[in-house]
């Protein structure tokens, strides 16, 4: 167990709390697909990290634990829980381009889009979207691979690993100014290939949908992807405690939805989801739930 203490924000609670929202909706539970994902292999992971900083989180985990950064907790278990999470995402893709199950959701911690190339940081160890993205594009061959991410903070990590393909298109909205303080709407990379959408805090609701939307098709505009990767980060929700973004259930429902219709008419349907953050357990999972929902 990735273990980070009942008093770090991100704790093991938040992922309980999605299993406990699912068995209040048994209709939603029963007709889901249960999978246990694999575990990333250290050449996977390389695929968007530094071997040398792979080794120092292998080794930090095998000694008992410590910090990475004044935010960034790595326990006994974090090796496991890590590379079980990069893995799930991978799963995900693999399920998708087989037809298998064109999209799911992955419940995983520790969450990956502050993770950069030589160093954890912001809660995040490994960058599991980005892996992703590397792999459908290595491994599966793919040409275009959209990342879309809606949690409230900007997904440093997620950009920086890969930006510098041209093939890969980031479209990121957050808050702003806020942590990392990164993701202004003039940080296009190198390629011209990521939309950054910096949102200030308590906008009305329909702010926010609306603006992700609009940098969704344009990000599309010239670009049909062969997959869509999602980083659902439910800080982005009215009352988190570490954002200050308005959104509510109907919102998750919604823009998972659109999503969903774009992936449709895009790539057969084919959206992977992974969690990023949210630190009010219940309302993780009641937003995990209509998330779920909305992908089926």
């Amino acid at each position: 167990m990735h273990d980070t203490g009942w008093n770090h924000p991100e704790h093991v609670g938040r992922l309980r709390a999605i299993p406990r929202a699912l068995r209040n909706d048994f209709e939603l539970f029963s007709v889901l697909d249960h999978r246990e994902g694999r575990t990333a292999t250290l050449d996977e992971i390389a695929l968007a990290h530094e071997p040398t900083y792979i080794a120092l989180v292998k080794s930090l985990a095998e000694h008992g634990g410590g910090r990475l950064d004044a935010d960034t907790v790595a326990s006994e278990g974090s090796w496991g829980a890590a590379t079980a999470g990069a893995g799930c995402v991978l799963d995900g893709i693999d399920m998708a381009l087989s037809a298998e199950a064109i999209r799911s959701f992955s419940a995983v911690r520790p969450p990956g889009h502050h993770a950069l190339r030589a160093g954890g940081m912001g809660f995040c160890l490994f960058g599991n979207v980005a892996i992703g993205a590397h792999y459908a594009r290595r491994v599966h061959d793919l040409d275009r691979v959209l990342i879309v991410d809606w949690d409230v903070h900007h997904g440093n990590g997620t950009q920086a690993l890969v930006e510098t393909d041209k093939d890969i298109r980031f479209v990121s909205m957050h808050q702003w100014p806020w942590y990392p303080g990164t993701g202004p709407a003039d940080d296009r990379g190198p390629h011209k290939n990521v939309w950054n959408v910096p949102m200030p805090a308590a906008q009305p609701r329909a702010a926010y949908v609306g603006a992700l939307l609009s940098a969704i098709d344009a990000a599309t505009a010239d670009f049909r992807p062969d997959i869509v990767l999602l980083s659902a980060g439910f800080d982005s929700l009215n009352g988190d405690p570490l954002g200050g973004f308005t959104l509510e259930l109907d919102d998750v429902t919604r823009l998972t939805k659109e999503l969903v219709s774009r992936a449709e008419q895009w790539c057969g349907g084919r959206l992977v989801s992974a969690l990023e953050g949210g630190y009010t357990p219940e309302r993780l999972g009641e937003a995990a739930v209509a998330h779920l929902r909305a992908l089926l």
